[in-house]
């Protein structure tokens, strides 16, 4: 066993996610190393606390502590650190080059682990879902997939990629198959958001930490794998079918984004989505930028269509428009399905948030100043959803459009009515990707 100095000492750069799955499958009980610290960044409450004793081993009796991603620099000289890993996604490459760059200034090795090391293995068939940038509608993708397998027969498990805001000790595996299990988890709304719509097809999701044992439950209980990934990470678990959606509204960022350029350059079968919003020439620059980066994989057109509870209820009105959270923050959307929906059926005006926002939300429509006229359903901590409560209800709107997957009158009380925005996946020409699923199946029946 290496003696303490001659262990590597290591800094992983992480938004509580990825950062731990490398560390648990990498790193944890390995005496080649020694993790100093994790950083933190694009997650709110995350810095400031330890990765706890209880995950990280025996090797770490004290836990790992979490810190600021600003103090990288300072870190890395006073803890004479040899080498720091990059562990988060859906950044810009050339932001991922600067993060590099502040490391190498301070004498450090910069380093990104790949899907060798880091995939598990199942003893089950495994589908991910997939994406190039958060918001190219893969959740929807991963439900009608969910649903497509339901109705074929097949016992479905989802492992939803990671998002543990909370006691990392008690969500090292979970597992939620009702809405009470995650009022008793105390959900964040971007958590719900990914974990709802699942449950309402009747569907388990697992989530958590520690994915080795997230994956051996849920292989207890099915006899298929979903892998629903988040933002543009590739899967935590290899995949025998990997899908990768990527957005038309967004021509320009099937390779601009780490990790999203490795996803479409890995995926098996490609999506091009939103075809029904985007226009010809925007379809045909994303089909060509996927063939650039993947000429191989078969390319399929997906459209969102996205369509109102009661959309008489919004014509003529002044409508306040809240959208997916993740999507509109990093994913770098001005607005999303709520938008679009609120303008096509007739609203007379849509509200500005950031007249009525509370403190917590103008942070964010600071720290994000490409966002449109539409609130980011931003629910990390009871103080966040009490300012987006206070924002939306000191708004001028008559009616809330919510095109959150969430039910915002489950977690806050609003005032006014609330008109749901919801979308889906539908399948725009040939080849399909319901006959790629089919091929799938065929090959991988259900165990009898």
């Amino acid at each position: 066993m290496p003696q303490q100095a001659d262990r590597r000492r290591i800094v992983i750069l992480g938004a509580a996610g990825r950062d731990f799955h490398n560390f648990n499958v990498v790193y944890r009980d390995n005496p080649a190393f020694e993790i100093v610290a994790f950083t933190a960044t694009q997650i709110p409450g995350i810095a400031g606390r330890r990765y706890p004793a209880e995950l990280a081993g025996r090797l770490y009796p004290a836990g790992i502590p979490i810190v600021d991603e600003t103090e990288l620099d300072a870190l890395c000289r006073r803890e004479r650190i040899d080498a720091v890993v990059f562990a988060y996604s859906d950044v810009a490459h050339e932001q991922v080059m600067h993060v590099a760059s502040r490391a190498l200034a301070a004498g450090a090795d910069f380093a990104l682990l790949g899907p060798r090391r880091t995939m598990l293995r199942s003893a089950l068939p495994v589908i991910a879902v997939a994406a190039v940038r958060t918001g190219c509608g893969k959740s929807a993708i991963a439900r009608w997939l969910s649903r497509r397998l339901h109705d074929r027969g097949r016992n479905v498990a989802v492992l939803r990629h990671p998002m543990p805001y909370g006691d990392l000790v008690r969500e090292r595996v979970q597992r939620f198959a009702s809405l009470a299990d995650l009022d008793a988890a105390n959900c964040t709304v971007e958590e719900r958001e990914e974990y709802e719509p699942h449950i309402a097809l009747g569907t388990v999701v697992f989530a958590g930490v520690d994915y080795a044992a997230i994956l051996e439950a849920a292989e207890r209980e099915a006899d298929i794998i979903v892998w629903d990934g988040g933002n543009n990470d590739f899967p935590f678990v290899r995949p025998d079918l990997h899908i990768a959606v990527a957005d038309a509204l967004r021509p320009g960022q099937v390779a601009t984004h780490h990790p999203g350029e490795t996803v479409a350059r890995m995926a098996d079968v490609l999506v091009v989505n939103k075809t029904d919003s985007a226009s010809p020439e925007q379809i045909e620059t994303t089909t060509a930028a996927l063939r650039a980066v993947n000429p191989k994989a078969p390319i399929v057109r997906a459209r969102s269509p996205v369509r109102l509870d009661d959309a008489g209820a919004v014509a003529g009105r002044r409508v306040l428009v809240v959208e997916d959270g993740p999507t509109i923050t990093h994913g770098g959307m001005p607005y999303g399905a709520g938008f679009v929906a609120a303008e096509a059926a007739g609203a007379a005006a849509i509200v500005d948030p950031r007249r009525s926002a509370a403190r917590e939300i103008a942070e964010v429509f600071e720290k994000y100043p490409h966002i449109g006229a539409v609130l980011p359903a931003i629910g990390y901590g009871p103080r966040q959803l009490a300012a987006l409560a206070q924002t939306i209800n000191n708004s001028a709107g008559e009616i809330v459009v919510s095109a959150t997957p969430v039910d915002l009158g489950r977690l806050i009380r609003i005032d006014r009515p609330v008109i749901r925005a919801r979308y889906d996946y539908a399948e725009d020409g040939t080849p399909t990707l319901s006959g790629f699923i089919d091929q799938f199946l065929a090959a991988h029946p259900r165990p009898r």
